[in-house]
């Protein structure tokens, strides 16, 4: 049976095309290399560079959401020097993803260069990713993470693809993929206002909105989207009279056509407008007033994607009750596993993160066709799925003052526990699709 590097080439080049999705990107392979994404999209630029100094191809004005290298760091050779002109090419959010061999590999990858199931270079000193970011922070770049890609990269009827998703399943924590990706950022000390704007989704909370609109920080430039859930109190007008009397914000208003705060809230994102979105429960568990903590994180450029954590200081008490603690740390400890970053809370109902990265959020949803009953799952996986930088910030939790919980923890826990479980694969395995 025929060996072909077919399907190793297509795999990795939807890996790279995930960030490159509606973003406008540069990719730069290396000039012997045949691997380049075919992909006719006007937000692509491509292009060669050879394993020497020429960098004068990367002098531009242009600057790009997303950077690529695909086999040009292992063979290069004068590193800090491309770098540099790397970091002056990043948009103040954009990412660099550096694609290499894994280093694990070297000598099997010299014999499929001479058997012609791998591109071969003039030069083979493979210099292990991971060495890059001890000189990263010098020049600019913060590193973010790093994970690998395919175990088995042939096809062999389909009976390659499935052998490949399983071990790549069976032995994700161990980065045994053949194709090693490294993210980095863009170091900026530069602080930016940006606009903001804040989804309140809302059932049966009459009486904690006028509270929780007042405790916001008076924000320049800032709308509050109410997201009305159908409710048996008068939340609803009491969300109107709000609107009328309050001057400090812009407000909308939208009913959400189906049931469920992953709902109210998926539809209100439609009506955003601004640099930053975050959503805030109505129950007032988590003080408004750190709203002004959660955006100065983003506005510092410290990080792309801000979650609260409510299990890093004591709760108050009935705050929350002992069968969602435990669901909480439950799902907190397989969902750090899962996506390998270290995260304290995943259920906390408190984010912000900015609006360019819905383009990641719906690509995520798109490409999973997962169902979120919350919505806190499909934000905090997108975002770390892309690349994206994920910062924590403790919040005191508080008793909910009116109204009892929306959360039914039987029917909800059991769709989570779904949900997890595909969404492991889709993070730890290749994408075999055209």
């Amino acid at each position: 049976m025929k060996l072909s590097n077919k399907i190793f080439y297509l795999r990795h080049d939807l890996e790279l095309k995930k960030y490159m999705h509606n973003r406008k990107s540069l990719h730069i392979v290396n000039s012997h290399s045949r691997n380049k994404i075919v992909d006719h999209s006007s937000n692509i630029v491509y292009l060669d560079l050879d394993n020497h100094n020429n960098l004068e191809n990367l002098k531009t004005n242009e600057r790009y959401e997303r950077i690529i290298l695909t086999d040009v760091v292992e063979n290069h050779q004068d590193l800090y020097s491309l770098l540099i002109v790397i970091q002056k090419l990043l948009k103040n959010d954009g990412k660099l993803i550096l694609s290499s061999l894994n280093t694990k590999y070297f000598f099997i990858a010299k014999i499929f260069e001479i058997i012609k199931l791998k591109d071969s270079y003039d030069t083979n000193s493979y210099i292990n990713i991971k060495k890059v970011n001890r000189i990263s922070n010098g020049v600019g770049l913060e590193y973010q993470k790093y994970y690998t890609k395919q175990i088995f990269p042939f096809k062999l009827l389909y009976f390659g693809n499935i052998l490949n998703k399983f071990l790549e399943t069976l032995l994700f924590r161990f980065n045994l993929g053949i194709k090693s990706y490294m993210i980095f950022r863009p170091i900026s000390e530069e602080k930016e206002h940006q606009s903001k704007s804040i989804i309140v989704p809302a059932k049966n909370e009459e009486g904690n909105l006028e509270e929780l609109i007042s405790r916001i920080p008076k924000f320049e430039n800032a709308e509050i989207i109410f997201a009305y859930g159908k409710s048996h109190d008068n939340t609803l007008s009491v969300m109107k009279n709000i609107m009328k009397s309050n001057k400090n914000f812009t407000f909308k208003l939208i009913k959400q056509t189906k049931t469920g705060k992953a709902n109210a809230v998926w539809e209100a994102l439609s009506l955003v407008e601004n640099d930053l979105i975050a959503i805030l429960d109505a129950d007032i568990s988590v003080e408004p007033e750190l709203l002004s903590d959660f955006f100065e994180i983003i506005e510092n450029n410290r990080s792309d994607f801000v979650n609260g954590t409510r299990l890093i200081y004591d709760m108050e008490k009935n705050s929350m009750r002992f069968l969602n603690k435990l669901g909480n740390r439950f799902f907190q400890f397989f969902i750090s596993r899962i996506i390998n970053e270290s995260l304290t809370d995943s259920l906390c109902g408190t984010k912000i993160f900015k609006k360019t990265n819905l383009k990641d959020l719906y690509f995520w949803q798109n490409h999973t066709k997962l169902r979120d009953p919350f919505g806190d799952f499909d934000l905090l996986f997108s975002a770390s799925f892309m690349g994206q930088k994920i910062v924590e910030l403790p919040v005191n939790y508080k008793e909910r003052k009116y109204g009892q919980t929306q959360i039914s923890r039987f029917r909800d826990g059991f769709k989570l526990l779904k949900y997890l479980f595909l969404s492991f694969i889709v993070f730890n395995t290749s994408r075999n699709d055209k």
